[in-house]
């Protein structure tokens, strides 16, 4: 019920993935015995809500989010940056999992950037998101996994401006729409970190979640949580001129945001003064 709370008070125009972690999480909490680790996979655009999810989501688990010693964050330009250290880093993320799992079981483990991840690092946490018992003495069944990737972005932007096209409404895209889709594109994407990767070949993925662009409407909700969150009274007319200030596509007819509520903090600081 709180997860649900959150998704629906600061997750704005994304009735797929909330649909989607609701589900999958409130199963895997529910099961007292899981066959292995739940294995999120979120897809979209930068600035469409996939941080923003999983941050809501460590926080369900750990209250203390992301300042809990038991959710850990990977950023691959940071974590795994040269190519020719592949080795190493497969060796140093073995041990990391193993150690933080073994401290406790219900860790949960953020792999953002997964598209400038090198192929085959991610490769070597597949024995712990398997179907076993234990490895090496340890059971990884509690564990929670998410990646975060714009890989797959394009292929939902485009389903998502068929569907407007057409004439259907947003909230008619379903998961079999894209999910088929997106697995499929991101194995085959040489640039999405799980390039020809074992773990979606043996089906370990549990959900491929796909982000829709946001519409001006979407941003306008994030401008409105925003002015709230810091205290103003909400400003239509501010509301109005921070969405306008937003870049969208396609050029001709400007439905989405091309940086979903990515720079609404910053805009909306150029407006405090008013």
């Amino acid at each position: 019920a709180a997860l649900k709370a959150q998704l629906d008070n600061r997750l704005f125009g994304q009735h797929l993935a909330k649909d989607v972690v609701l589900k999958a999480v409130l199963g895997f909490s529910n099961n007292p015995s899981p066959k292995k680790p739940l294995m999120l996979s979120l897809h979209g655009w930068a600035g469409t809500g996939k941080n923003f999810l999983s941050q809501i989501l460590a926080e369900q688990v750990h209250p203390a989010g992301l300042r809990s010693k038991f959710v850990h964050l990977f950023l691959a330009t940071l974590h795994f940056p040269h190519h020719d250290q592949v080795k190493l880093y497969k060796e140093q993320l073995q041990n990391w999992i193993r150690g933080n799992v073994s401290a406790c079981p219900s860790s949960v483990f953020i792999f953002d950037e997964m598209d400038k991840m090198h192929p085959g690092v991610i490769d070597a946490i597949k024995p712990f998101l398997d179907y076993y018992e234990e490895v090496d003495g340890v059971s990884y069944r509690k564990a929670i996994f998410i990646f975060l990737s714009n890989a797959g972005g394009d292929l939902i932007n485009k389903a998502a401006l068929d569907f407007w096209t057409s004439g259907k409404r947003r909230e008619d895209i379903q998961l079999k729409d894209l999910e088929p889709l997106l697995s499929v594109g991101v194995f085959n994407n040489k640039n999405s970190g799980l390039w020809h990767s074992s773990i979606i070949d043996r089906n370990l993925i549990d959900y491929f979640v796909p982000f829709l662009p946001l519409e001006q409407r979407h941003v306008k909700m994030c401008v409105r949580a925003e002015m709230t969150a810091r205290g103003y009274a909400v400003d239509e007319k501010i509301v109005e001129a921070v969405a306008d200030e937003m870049t969208y596509f396609p050029k001709e007819l400007k439905i989405y945001s091309d940086k979903g509520c990515k720079t609404v903090q910053a805009k909306l600081d150029i407006h405090e003064d008013l």
